[in-house]
């Protein structure tokens, strides 16, 4: 039956790509071509030297394959003794990737520094500001006409700094970074928690905030605690029916959200050889779903495949030539928790909703559907996004779409198809898919975030619990079309489209039947879908032709910020702590539960704003729920007893200089990397954020921009605390690596009681606090060097 099928499949292809020929004559063939890669291998010679620096410092003890790649790039490799979960590192990039919507504020503060190019190759990607709308061309086009001053911003900065830009419309971050950056053993920084995608092509990339980006670029070394390793051994193969993203979607399960918090997440073990590079990069991406700094595979034959598929054959051979030695972990070494996954037991997932770690496996989903009394209905049904828009996920999912068309089964709910990259949407419209999904009924859209990241215009449900099926990495309440009752469920593409064509919850594909042609039963055969194209990649319109990897800076570039616009406004300098200790600090609001960064600072509509300081920090933490009274985003104004929104009190606390702080739950600030969520909570007057546990990329943007994360030292505290007490530090003005902190906390009957409170300082990261943020000190390190 698998050899028919694949043959079935095979000429169903040929089909399509007939018709689509036909339709398309005007259409010029445009294959990749071989790439610049001078400036995208990575230093092997160079990386391989520090490392015997460090094995020395380290006794030559087995090392993981993560801490080859992140300790050959500590700055003084000779001087560090990494020790996991400890040391601070101080980590020299190779590279800086940033989209649009966070570019925005990271170029406003690379412009504080005085530099007059990046030091490191730098590339900024517009993907974020497209929303999905009436389909791919018009939404670009309508796009660019609502975003003009924002992408002239960015096209401008870059030109001046000699960063790569990626046009709107060009692809979505991180399917262009593997498809032309990413390489095995490098390291980089991008502005975006899935940055670590590009794991898929072993590469230790991380997930950042703009300031930290900011350091990369203007060559200061960026820290990082020594992160512990979980190792997952891959045993077995998948299944016909299962996908790398079942893989991750089950470990999302084990581990949690915080499960990762801390660590990197190296996969190891033979099932390794028998994935695919961007199956791998799906798991990778999704990593950042369980908290890890970031996830990693060893080179792998597909690996190669992959970069000599897309034009950097130059990598390749540097990565063989390395593989032996560098671009594997060595016999022995220790990992601090290790999971073991038989790949052939795998079966299809479904998390959610409202969280990515709520595991299902797709044959008790049925169950799980009946058990919540969940309407049966799938209201819409979307495939692509960062996490799984390659030719292999396409090619599946298409494979899918096919099978029902020719049984005379019609689509029972909205489809939406993202492709990543125009590379991706030019290969598939010349091998057939794209014509299977529009047959199928199916829009495609724009090469961009689109609905994952809630750049959706969707008329329908709105305010109606309803349910979508996705292929997408998050499911955060609200994320994706602001109804906060749209429960998101995500699911390999190849599942989202099955189950579209049923339009039930409860629809299992690989055992329920529909009813085809004149009735027949039809049932699903499992999905089948190449690796890479077997005619090569088409690079796509000129329109998007990418631009030169190693860019010239031009200082006669003048970057215009319209003083009076609502979307860009330049920064203003934070001012330096006092060093002494914090008094009258009021509890602003008491957070229950899940926090993220898109309930501190939403996303949304709120994209607009990303380069304008004062107007977004009207969505401060309106997303919040008040432990206190149970209600989103309404607190009481302890000056005058009445009832407000948070960013509302907050700015009536900043106007009569009244500090104002945050108690927040386990996790605080986990999702995105937007360093918004700690920028507005500064602008407005925070200086402080109490919390049980923090994400690592959040706790870091509150340092970097001069606000104190401090965490209970006993988690029960928390409970001893409400919104309008009014707190005072003891031991904050000696702050040193591991010195501990006391709040003494008034309540409003004039009771006081005191609590202990912890800090992961460097000492490094205590100068930020000190000159008032990251940036501030930055400033004045250049403004050294060039005297």
């Amino acid at each position: 039956m698998a050899a028919y099928l694949s043959q079935h499949t095979r000429k169903a292809t040929q089909r399509a790509l007939r018709h689509v020929t036909r339709r398309s004559l005007a259409t010029t063939h445009n294959p990749i071509i071989e790439k610049d890669c001078s400036s995208i291998t990575p230093p092997y010679a160079k990386l391989t030297k520090n490392l015997d620096l460090v094995k020395r410092v380290l006794d030559h003890r087995p090392l993981t394959l993560a801490e080859k790649y992140v300790y050959s790039h500590l700055q003084n490799p000779e001087e560090t003794i990494p020790i996991r979960g400890e040391t601070y590192l101080k980590l020299k990039p190779d590279r800086v990737a940033m989209q649009d919507a966070s570019a925005q504020m990271a170029l406003l503060q690379f412009m504080l520094s005085g530099m007059s190019t990046t030091a490191v190759p730098t590339s900024i990607h517009c993907d974020h500001l497209i929303a999905a709308n009436e389909g791919a061309d018009k939404d670009v086009a309508q796009s660019i006409s609502n975003n003009k001053e924002i992408f002239d911003f960015l096209e401008s900065a870059a030109k001046k700094y000699g960063i790569a830009f990626w046009k709107p419309g060009s692809g979505i971050i991180h399917q262009i970074v593997l498809e032309n950056y990413a390489a095995p053993g490098g390291l980089m920084l991008g502005t975006d928690s899935h940055t670590p995608n590009a794991g898929g092509l072993g590469m230790i990339a991380i997930g950042v905030g703009g300031a930290d980006a900011v350091d990369a670029m203007a060559n200061i070394p960026w820290e990082l605690k020594a992160p512990n390793i979980i190792g997952v051994k891959l045993t077995g193969q998948l299944c016909p029916w299962t996908s790398p993203k079942d893989v991750i979607l089950k470990l999302a399960g084990l581990l949690t959200v915080r499960g990762g918090t801390g660590h990197i997440i190296e996969y190891f073990g033979e099932g390794v050889k028998t994935l695919s590079c961007t199956g791998m990069a799906t798991m990778c991406n999704m990593g950042a779903e369980v908290g890890a700094t970031t996830s990693v595979f060893p080179y792998t034959e597909s690996m190669r495949s992959y970069l000599n598929a897309t034009g950097r054959r130059a990598v390749s051979e540097a990565a063989d030539a390395n593989a032996a030695s560098f671009l594997r972990a060595d016999p022995g070494a220790y990992y601090d928790n290790v999971i073991e996954i038989n790949l052939s037991e795998v079966e299809p997932h479904i998390n959610g909703p409202f969280t990515p770690d709520l595991s299902t496996p797709l044959s008790k989903f049925k169950d799980v559907v009946a058990e919540n009394g969940w309407k049966d209905e799938l209201s819409a049904s979307l495939i692509g996004s960062c996490t799984n828009s390659s030719y292999q996920d396409m090619s599946r999912a298409a494979s899918i779409a096919k099978q029902a068309i020719d049984a005379g089964i019609e689509i029972k709910s909205e489809f939406l198809v993202t492709p990543g990259s125009e590379q991706i949407r030019a290969t598939i419209e010349r091998d057939g898919q794209q014509s299977v999904f529009e047959s199928a009924g199916g829009q495609v859209l724009a090469n961009a975030c689109g609905p994952c990241i809630g750049q959706w215009k969707r008329a329908e449900k709105k305010g109606e619990e309803n349910a979508i099926l996705t292929s997408f990495n998050r499911n955060f309440r609200s994320r994706n079309d602001g109804n906060a009752k749209t429960m998101n469920f995500l699911a390999a593409p190849e599942i989202v489209t099955a189950m579209a064509f049923s339009g039930k919850l409860s629809f299992n594909p690989m055992t329920d039947t529909l009813k085809g042609k004149n009735g027949k039963e039809f049932r699903f055969q499992p999905p089948l879908g190449d690796h890479l194209p077997t005619q090569g990649f088409e690079a796509g319109r000129a329109t998007y032709e990418p631009p030169s990897p190693t860019p010239t800076p031009d200082p006669s570039v003048t970057i215009h910020i319209d003083p009076t616009s609502s979307r860009l406004q330049a920064l203003d300098a934070f001012k330096p702590w006092d060093g002494e200790e914090l008094k009258d600090i009021r509890v602003l609001v008491k957070v229950k539960g899940k926090c993220t960064t898109d309930h501190i600072s939403a996303a949304g509509p709120w994209l607009k704003y990303k380069g304008h300081l004062e107007n977004i920090a009207e969505n401060t933490l309106i997303g919040a729920q008040n432990a206190d009274n149970g209600q989103v985003n309404l607190v009481t104004d302890v000056t005058n007893n009445r009832q407000d929104t948070i960013p509302e009190v907050a700015k009536s606390y900043k106007r009569q200089n009244i500090d104002w702080t945050v108690i927040a739950d386990h996790n605080y600030g986990e999702g995105s990397a937007r360093e918004h969520a700690a920028l507005q909570v500064r602008y407005l007057g925070g200086p402080m954020i109490i919390s049980r546990s923090f994400a690592r990329i959040h706790e870091t943007n509150l340092k970097k921009q001069g606000v104190i994360p401090l965490t209970f030292k006993n988690d029960s505290d928390y409970e001893k605390m409400n919104g309008g007490d009014v707190i005072e530090t003891e031991g904050l003005k000696h702050l040193a690596p591991g010195s501990s902190v006391k709040l003494i906390v008034t309540k409003p009957d004039g009771n006081k009681i005191s609590i202990d409170a912890v800090h992961t300082f460097s000492e490094d990261q205590i100068q930020w606090i000190r000159a008032g943020s990251a940036l501030n000190l930055i400033k004045k390190n250049v403004q050294q060097q060039q005297q």
